[in-house]
């Protein structure tokens, strides 16, 4: 007879010995190389414009000749993308697995992938294209093909290829569904008191009933394209990252006193000053490789997703999108990660045998100074919220990937539609380990193709950031 468990337990071998050679060691190094690379060649611009750009947000300007969204739609489609169960499940996931010091390498990862992040968003906007009957459509497939020239279309393909399958397999719906029905789950129903066999595997009802309802909804909007998802965006987006922030404040608040020995801790995980010895070294490079799996999975900093949202925004000044784009990885990473790893590094939840999101669960019932079902509560809203946004936004960044594929094919991209949503109903089926590696992967394998353009392209980097900011040297005027 055949044992879902077994099979369960032999694919998770399988993708685990894929992921570590995806994200290996030269994955690792190429993906902070080219952050300190562009950091160095732009000037440090991320910090340097950093109030420019948050002028620009404030601003909210809209008057682009060009695009789909606005600028400020196509930061909120991004974010929704990238404000995700990575901020949540994911950077428990990396703590329990790297220990404190990963939160560091997110940090680092962040502050180095905020300048990559502009660096592709900016390129999206000035090789992005219009189609036939108006709409917009961009990214690293046609930055590469136009940048570097005809013979790297190959290279395009290749990353819209891993696109497709990081929406539909990883990033876009699994981990996101498999990180809502969880978290109902563990609230409803955390002993499994009701339960139901599918494929020889009991499941709970919570998680049935949680799966239909969250296929129902997502299926409402994305068939109705990117102005759907990005009006979504823009109310959801602001509504969920500032409830969650205020929460985690709460829990900061409460504890104050405990951040700066938590603070201490990441530092000292981070370098391994905390192992024995002969583990020093083992223990930063694995903190090393899950804060900056872990990061990349959240902010998506140079893996190519965020500048197919960016190419739709209505801003004629590729430059001025690229330092609003940036401001997600900020956001997403410095921000909002930072609050979920400190809750959990205070609270000491992430070395107590949990796994997932029950890490920043716990994390909360024993931070906020609540009842632990109002606390575990928030959270479940909170990561409901995120991940429901996120699956709308990979539809969006994967659909555009298989129109470069088929070269505008419109019926294929309807009928991916249909296939998208289908992997949201049976994302809740998968298991935990399982959906979080094929996200690894494929992120990796995206990142590979975009990374290597954002090198080729480097010098049209430099040239369109400095002649920006030579014509427009105070700030923003107008949409500039």
């Amino acid at each position: 007879m055949f044992n879902l468990d077994s099979f369960f337990e032999s694919m998770n071998q399988i993708l685990g010995i894929i992921d570590d050679k995806v994200w290996g060691i030269p994955l690792i190094v190429l993906i902070m190389v080219v952050g300190i690379f562009l950091t160095i060649r732009l000037k440090g611009l991320q910090i340097t414009k950093l109030p420019r750009a948050v002028r620009y947000i404030i601003a909210n300007d809209n008057s682009g000749e060009h695009g789909e969204v606005s600028s400020i739609g196509a930061l909120c489609t991004a974010l929704s993308a990238t404000i995700g169960t990575g901020n949540i499940v994911g950077v428990a996931t990396a703590i329990v697995a790297g220990g404190p010091g990963a939160l560091f390498w997110m940090w680092l990862a962040a502050l180095l992938g905020t300048a990559t992040k502009f660096a592709e968003c900016m390129l999206a906007v000035k090789y992005r294209e219009v189609a036939e009957d108006g709409h917009i459509i961009g990214g690293p497939f046609y930055y590469i093909e136009k940048g570097m020239g005809k013979n790297w279309k190959w290279l395009g393909k290749l990353f819209a290829a891993f696109g497709v399958i990081a929406g539909l397999l990883g990033i876009g719906t699994f981990t996101q569904v498999n990180g809502i029905t969880s978290a109902v789950n563990n609230f409803f129903d955390p002993a499994n008191a009701w339960t139901v066999t599918i494929f020889g595997h009991p499941y709970s009802w919570t998680v049935v009933i949680a799966g239909l309802i969250l296929t129902f909804c997502i299926g409402l909007v994305v068939i109705g394209g990117i102005k759907r998802i990005s009006k979504v965006a823009e109310v959801v987006v602001p509504f969920m990252a500032i409830l969650y922030v205020a929460a985690a404040l709460i829990i900061l608040i409460c504890n104050y006193a405990k951040i700066p020995a938590a603070i201490a801790e990441v530092v000292e995980s981070a370098f391994g000053l905390r192992a024995a010895a002969g583990g020093a070294l083992g223990a930063v490079l694995v903190a090393m490789q899950k804060g900056v799996a872990r990061g990349i999975f959240s902010n998506e900093a140079g893996l190519g997703s965020a500048p197919i949202a960016a190419a739709a925004a209505k801003s004629d000044e590729a430059v001025r999108q690229g330092l609003i784009s940036m401001m997600g990885t900020i956001i997403d990473t410095v921000i909002i990660c930072t609050m979920t790893g400190l809750s959990i590094v205070i609270t000491g939840t992430w070395n107590v045998g949990l796994e997932g999101v029950a890490v920043t669960t716990k994390a909360f019932e024993r931070g906020l100074p609540f009842s632990s079902s109002v606390a575990a509560f928030i959270l479940m809203i909170c990561l409901v919220f995120f991940a429901f946004t996120t699956i709308l936004g990979w539809d969006y960044y994967s659909e555009k990937c298989l129109e470069y594929l088929t070269n505008g094919n419109t019926g294929a991209v309807k009928g991916y539609r249909w296939l998208y949503i289908l992997a949201v109903f049976i994302g809740p089926f998968m298991t935990v380990s399982a959906v979080w590696t094929i996200a690894d992967i494929f992120n990796g394998l995206m990142a590979i193709p975009n990374l290597i353009a954002l090198l080729a392209l480097n010098g049209v980097v430099v040239a369109e950031t400095k002649s920006y900011f030579s014509r427009f040297p105070n700030g923003p005027s107008k949409n500039k």
